[in-house]
């Protein structure tokens, strides 16, 4: 067990929960919203490519990271208008954004790059790395808090800001209202439509900053369908989490847990197939449980 358990795999560990954890913040404000985003996906991949190309044309990981969040609000916004302004349907514009997502990044790669499957240069700078002196000693974890990328820490720090917001706040009261009660909102004088596009903005950005993790933090290279299911896995926590940003947190990590695991599974010998669906095995897992636990009233009473 200690070959599994060890230090390096804790440390380890935050750079596969992240990216996860920060789509599934932004997942969890829509579907407060009422809008069921399942784009994350295709958000993530253009933030990683959009993260990559800004820190390979100006040598700086601070451009990197805006490129990065503003493709993933780019995105967003046309998600957006789609769907909430012109009426859309939710899963519709989804799949047509993943859709553009994948295909879009491998043709600007050719384009661009002039690179297939895959792209690095050492013009692309890496995002920074610092740790928390006074929580490294804890024993076996304390090199999850050696050096994390600025990311890693604002993903955290997300945490309990948006379940404070969501609890406490007004606009957080609002956003519920938007996926609960439209009606009572419109009667108290504010458009749903502007409240649930701000969600929209809020996990762009989120996912946008997902995608930088991805390129210019736990690598500098950007491949052609980089989120490797990552979005997907981040809608299964929201549909499981309901919004409580803990469990949230909790989730994710479980799932970067097992994809770290699978990493080092596969160093041990293992297949490469059967490592990479560790945490998609895991998601099956999870939605059984969800729909064996959930009882449709209509069918009860029929």
């Amino acid at each position: 067990m200690s070959v599994f358990l060890d230090p390096a795999l804790f440390q380890s560990l935050p750079r596969f929960f992240t990216p996860i954890l920060l789509a599934a913040l932004g997942g969890s404000l829509c579907q407060r919203a009422g809008v069921f985003n399942i784009a994350l996906e295709g958000l993530m991949l253009i933030g990683a490519f959009a993260a990559m190309a800004g820190s390979y044309a100006f040598q700086s990981w601070e451009t990197g990271l805006l490129f990065g969040a503003a493709a993933g609000l780019g995105g967003a916004l046309l998600f957006a208008w789609f769907s909430v302004w012109r009426g859309g349907d939710d899963i519709v514009v989804s799949i047509g954004l993943n859709i553009l997502a994948l295909g879009g990044s491998a043709y600007l790669l050719r384009a661009v790059f002039g690179a297939r499957g895959s792209f690095d240069s050492p013009r692309i700078i890496a995002l920074p790395q610092f740790g928390l002196p006074g929580l490294r000693d804890i024993p076996v974890i304390g090199g999850a808090f050696a050096a994390q990328s600025l990311l890693v820490w604002l993903a955290l720090f997300l945490v309990p800001l948006l379940a404070a917001l969501l609890a406490r706040h007004s606009f957080g009261l609002r956003l519920r209202a938007a996926g609960e009660n439209p009606v009572a909102l419109a009667a108290a004088g504010v458009n749903a439509r502007v409240i649930r596009t701000e969600a929209l903005v809020i996990c762009g950005l989120l996912c946008g900053l997902a995608g930088a993790q991805l390129s210019i933090s736990n690598v500098t290279l950007f491949t052609e369908g980089m989120s490797s299911g990552r979005g997907w896995i981040a809608v299964v926590i929201v549909l499981m989490c309901n919004a409580r940003m803990w469990l949230v947190l909790l989730t994710a990590v479980v799932f970067g847990f097992i994809d770290a695991l699978g990493f080092r599974i596969q160093g041990l010998g293992m297949p490469q197939q059967f490592t990479d669906a560790l945490p998609y095995l895991l998601a099956l897992g999870v939605l059984a449980l969800a729909y064996r636990n959930h009882r449709n009233p209509a069918k009860d009473q029929g």
